[in-house]
């Protein structure tokens, strides 16, 4: 594990903000496991806590056990996808939590590792799954959707103005070559976007970013699993979110928002109790790493933490929208 850089982000704010909840004991989900640094801080700074650590990555959910074996009777590791947190408290043995984290970036054995396929500025085959035993790559999506269907993603997914441009110069160049390697298509999507289009960075992150996106399902599994996680925790536990781009924190208020503020007409005398607040605002707003923690780990930088207690029933029909 030693060659893998793991800088967890927001890591002192974090362990304040679920102290309240999980101090006295009890389960945490760690729904977005990495490496396991959050878990480590957590386990260590709260004795009675147990944690069950969910990761989709079978890589990363071996590094995790290893670097956490000296707090095994308090940690249970569980391979899923992060919104499967029935599943992971079954696994623990419980059907209630004290808290949920969601760590929602990247992690560095993924980011840094040649076979993943993640990162556009190395010459690797373009694979971008989280976890290796899923069927679609990368290069399925690039290489069979349609001009249509790619355009859909990376406007959607990259909030890429120029993706009609991009998306047609892809079709055009896989009929002749597959694009089998990440490198052939930053080269592509370079040579499509104009002069304009490059003043933003690299022209294929918001690229890279979509089709990442597209082939882990990351936002429908997002909306699952702020679902699930509401579900799941007890009155007075937390839910806490570190999003890394626009369109997963917008999700996140969003549903972070619908339960604390239930629409119901001005003035109502009574309110029902499924239009009554189930959830509280911690944090104001999205809070972000100070400039000291950029600068010692810069892919921090895009982070937007939010919170929010549990503090009343959540109604049958509550689902986490976009």
């Amino acid at each position: 594990m030693a060659e893998f850089r793991h800088d967890p982000v927001l890591l002192d704010r974090i362990t304040d903000l679920v102290a309240p909840a999980v101090a006295g004991g009890g389960l945490l989900v760690d729904a977005t496991l990495g490496l396991g640094g959050h878990t480590e801080r957590l386990l260590r700074e709260f004795p009675a806590l147990h944690v069950v650590g969910i990761d989709r990555d079978p890589e990363a959910l071996a590094l995790a056990t290893a670097r956490l074996a000296d707090f095994a009777p308090r940690f249970t590791p569980y391979r899923a996808v992060f919104d499967d947190i029935p599943g992971a408290l079954a696994a623990a043995g419980a059907d209630s939590t004290r808290g949920v984290l969601f760590d929602l970036g990247v992690s560095s054995l993924q980011l840094d590792s040649d076979a993943r396929g993640f990162a556009y500025s190395r010459e690797t085959s373009l694979d971008m799954r989280m976890d290796s035993a899923d069927q679609v790559t990368a290069a399925d999506v690039v290489n069979e959707y349609s001009t249509e269907e790619l355009a859909r993603v990376f406007s959607q997914y990259g909030e890429e103005r120029f993706s009609h441009r991009i998306a047609r110069r892809i079709v055009r160049e896989r009929d002749t070559t597959p694009i089998v390697t990440t490198t052939q298509l930053a080269d592509l999507v370079a040579a499509a976007v104009p002069e304009q289009g490059r003043r933003r960075g690299h022209p294929a992150k918001r690229v890279f970013q979509a089709l990442r996106i597209e082939v882990n399902d990351e936002l429908g599994a997002l909306r699952r699993g702020l679902t699930a996680a509401v579900r799941a925790t007890a009155p007075g536990g937390r839910i806490v979110v570190l999003a890394y781009h626009s369109l997963e924190d917008r999700i996140v208020k969003r549903a972070f928002a619908a339960g604390a503020h239930p629409p119901v007409p001005p003035g109502l005398p009574v309110v029902p109790p499924d239009a009554r607040p189930f959830l509280r605002l911690v944090t104001r707003g999205a809070e972000r790493p100070d400039a000291a923690e950029v600068a010692a780990n810069p892919r921090a930088a895009s982070a937007r933490l939010r919170v929010a207690e549990v503090i009343g029933p959540v109604p049958p029909a509550w689902q986490a929208a976009s």
